[in-house]
């Protein structure tokens, strides 16, 4: 198998080092960047998201990407806030997204035992089998940093709680996206990215 070429994008503000490091174990080869010639000659392409939603679009929007994105033909994972920038919108300053899966990204509800943001670990149940969740045992712990999530949907593939269930993980034609950092997740994070990196387009 050859060596797959990530392309990450740069939405601005994310700390990419743990992704790169658990690329790197994987074998595969990436780069952070803008530029759409890259992104498109890449074989793979990570949209990783930290931070407020509104700031990432501007940024996608300044470079054109957030046009550029839906017409991707190759493997594309989205990662937290990029995940939500998949989406049509985010409640997050009530800013308008990329549009790929639809709904809106929505607050998470509190209580004094489910605290938002929703920071640790939570168990992920697979709702539908697909080539991303090949080889995890469902149930397995992932580790989440959120405090808005998607709901529920027909593109939902694997699910979390917090005081409700929510999306864990989406997938459409060859579009992913986890709500979850497979980067710090573990071993079931490492089968996550091992499975997107095999996939072809």
């Amino acid at each position: 198998m050859s060596v797959a070429n990530v392309a990450i994008i740069d939405g601005g503000g994310a700390n990419i080092a743990s992704l790169q490091y658990a690329l790197e174990r994987l074998g595969a080869e990436s780069s952070l960047t803008s530029d759409t010639s890259m992104i498109a000659a890449a074989s793979h392409v990570i949209l990783p998201g930290v931070g407020a939603a509104a700031a990432a679009m501007n940024k996608l929007r300044e470079s054109g990407l957030d046009a550029f994105i839906p017409t991707l033909e190759q493997p594309v994972l989205g990662i937290c806030l990029g995940m939500q920038l998949l989406c049509n919108g985010s409640d997050e300053d009530n800013v308008d997204c990329i549009g790929v899966f639809p709904g809106r990204a929505e607050k998470l509800d509190s209580s004094p035992e489910t605290p938002v943001p929703n920071m640790g670990w939570c168990r992920v149940k697979r709702r539908n089998d697909i080539p991303l969740l090949a080889g995890i045992e469902d149930g397995s712990w992932f580790y989440f940093v959120h405090s808005y999530a998607l709901p529920i949907n027909e593109f939902t593939m694997a699910s979390a709680s917090h005081t409700e269930a929510f999306s864990a993980v989406v997938a459409k034609d060859n579009f992913f996206a986890a709500q979850f950092h497979p980067e710090r997740s573990s071993t079931a994070g490492a089968q996550l990215l091992r499975n997107f990196l095999t996939m072809t387009a």
